[in-house]
């Protein structure tokens, strides 16, 4: 038995991207269900700290045969600017085995100000008998796609960063600032009190200097208060949080 061939790799995984999603969506297999299987990574996010200027990660190939696994850090679309850098790229995993990888903070661009916020994505392709090689077969693995975020050096840990969160509602908008200097997470779904309308944020973080505004109905014309369900940096849901609305 061999790996596959590295050329054909991508190829595969673009028609894997297409079909995995749906097969999942079909059988009623929740994201958290799938994540436990294939190449599992040892925790749900990244912490790279500037004051360390690297972190590293250990994920396990949980599949019975050996795998190639494919690294590969990704830009939010608010902040494409190259901070990280990851070793091993690619590597082979042994069935029950695990790989450590690295990632380093690249020194350009001075000193952070603000936790940064990055992804990576873990995937394992599977091993393909060469003797089937004509054979239309693909090996899927389930991708692992979590945060990575970059901590600054001499900020001190915040373990509510939503609390600093300021909520404005006028002419029909809601409007959330994020003034601290931490990445907020936190679901899209609001409730505007007491009325208990709701609202719909465009995505589950808010980064560090961030302002976003979205829409109200307009039985919330006299909210007071805005409901939100934040997470921990891990993702994690906590209580829901009731901040005044200005």
């Amino acid at each position: 038995m061999q790996l596959a061939n590295p050329k054909q790799v991508y190829q595969r995984l673009r028609l894997a991207s297409l079909v995995v999603p749906a097969l999942l969506a079909t059988s009623g297999i929740s994201p958290e269900f799938a994540n436990a299987a294939g190449m599992v990574p040892q925790t749900s996010v990244v912490i790279v700290n500037e004051a360390d200027g690297e972190a590293t990660i250990k994920v396990t190939n949980t599949d019975n045969t050996a795998v190639l696994l494919l690294v590969n850090l990704e830009n939010i679309p608010e902040d494409n600017q190259p901070l990280l850098l990851v070793t091993p790229a690619v590597s082979r995993v042994e069935a029950g085995k695990s790989q450590w990888v690295r990632f380093i903070l690249r020194s350009e661009g001075g000193p952070l100000k603000t936790q940064r916020l990055k992804r990576v994505t873990f995937e394992g392709v599977a091993q393909v008998d060469p003797s089937q090689k004509d054979t239309a077969r693909i090996g899927v693995g389930i991708r692992q796609n979590l945060p990575v975020i970059v901590h600054p050096k001499g900020l001190p840990p915040e373990r509510e960063p939503w609390k600093g969160l300021t909520w404005r509602h006028s002419n029909g908008k809601l409007t959330v600032s994020n003034d601290t200097r931490y990445v907020v997470r936190l679901s899209q779904q609001l409730t505007l009190l007491p009325m208990q309308a709701t609202a719909q944020l465009p995505r589950a973080y808010l980064l560090a200097g961030e302002q976003l505004s979205v829409d109200v109905p307009p039985a919330a014309a006299g909210a007071h208060g805005v409901r939100l369900y934040p997470a921990t940096v891990y993702g994690f849901a906590v209580d829901a949080y009731d901040s005044p609305l200005k």
